[in-house]
């Protein structure tokens, strides 16, 4: 004898329904949450340009992804734009400056570093660099730089707040290193 379901067996069935399809949700909200802090963390994450120091490799505004993991196996290497957390040298000169900035390792741990006759020299030969947006007008060093240290320079080299201002990026203040290029549309690429 077959039993016909009642009003209250349909009504729970249809919110046990419900709730397993709510509890669903909510877990895959919250895993997706998990993974996206997870990824932005360890992996990489998107930053913005907000200035014209780095030009013209990045202009104001363009949007990267900086890889956060390569740094973890291999060491930062020169040529490399990366983004860095501020220093205590940039901190003493202007306590309310907290983003994060990007700029190009020109000089790595050990190298002496000098800029003279608008050129940068590198253990006194001078660093061929096809990047940068003029030759720089200023005189710095020579300076070694110290050990886990990096000495970095803005491509607009006569127009950013860099090395030359305020000293060395400590490796642990090394967020990443910037790889793509996703906006603005028609500059989408690789950063070489």
């Amino acid at each position: 004898m077959s039993r016909v379901p009642d009003q209250a067996s349909k009504k729970n069935s249809r919110q046990d329904s419900e709730g397993s399809w709510i509890g669903e949700l909510g877990r895959t909200i919250a895993l997706s949450i998990v993974l996206a802090l997870g990824i932005r963390t360890f992996v990489a994450e998107a930053r913005w340009i907000p200035s014209e120091s780095m030009l013209p490799t990045l202009q104001k505004y363009d949007k990267l992804i900086v890889d956060k993991l390569s740094y973890r196996f291999t060491s930062p290497q020169r040529g490399d734009i990366v983004v860095f957390s501020p220093t205590e040298g940039i901190i003493q000169e202007n306590p309310n400056l907290k983003d994060a900035f990007i700029k190009r390792i020109v000089g790595l741990p050990g190298d002496k570093v000098e800029v003279r006759g608008g050129r940068v020299y590198i253990d006194d030969q001078p660093l061929r660099e096809n990047y940068i947006e003029a030759p720089p007008q200023y005189l710095y060093g020579p300076v070694i730089v110290p050990e886990d240290s990096y000495l970095v320079l803005g491509d607009n080299r006569n127009n950013s707040y860099d090395s030359h201002f305020w000293g060395f990026v400590p490796r642990e203040n090394i967020i990443g290193r910037a790889v793509v290029r996703f906006w603005p549309p028609h500059r989408v690429g690789e950063i070489n």
